[in-house]
């Protein structure tokens, strides 16, 4: 079944448009938290800058689904299918046959102020907290824009 368009962006001109996504693992098996996807994901985050296509601000890797705050770079219309199409191919690119495989779609949500991209930080970062896997946040080693998330 086809998707419903997007409505585009309707925030002022001087807002950034960001867009807090969620991936996630299709059998939602622990397969993400190490440093193999996440050297994956870091260079699929900067291919996409260095191509002017987004900009990832923030992202927390956890063993079955991703978090991250992501800004389009060129058109504020960019797709975020198209984000999380690129994301899903370029990361499988760096695996030879994956032992997991990604949930079809993403979730995603304009966040529609600064204030809101925050919220989502706050939760993105105390998620593995949440689920017991360090005491602090900090104490996370797949995370990334902590401390540039809100610039």
């Amino acid at each position: 079944m086809a998707h419903p368009p997007r409505i585009p962006v309707q925030l002022p001109w001087g807002t950034s448009v960001v867009y807090f996504v969620t991936l996630s693992e299709k059998e939602r098996r622990s397969a993400w938290a190490n440093s193999t996807f996440f050297d994956a994901f870091l260079t699929t985050a900067n291919r996409l800058t260095e191509r002017g296509l987004w900009h990832i601000r923030a992202a927390v890797i956890m063993p079955d689904h991703l978090h991250l705050l992501a800004t389009p770079l060129k058109n504020r219309d960019q797709s975020v299918g198209n984000l999380s199409g690129a994301l899903k191919r370029w990361i499988n690119k760096k695996f030879d046959k994956p032992s997991w495989e990604w949930q079809g779609g993403s979730f995603d949500r304009l966040l529609r102020a600064n204030e809101q991209a925050e919220q989502k930080w706050n939760y993105m970062r105390e998620n593995p907290v949440r689920a017991g896997l360090v005491e602090r946040w900090e104490d996370w080693p797949w995370s990334i824009g902590i401390r540039e998330a809100m610039e």
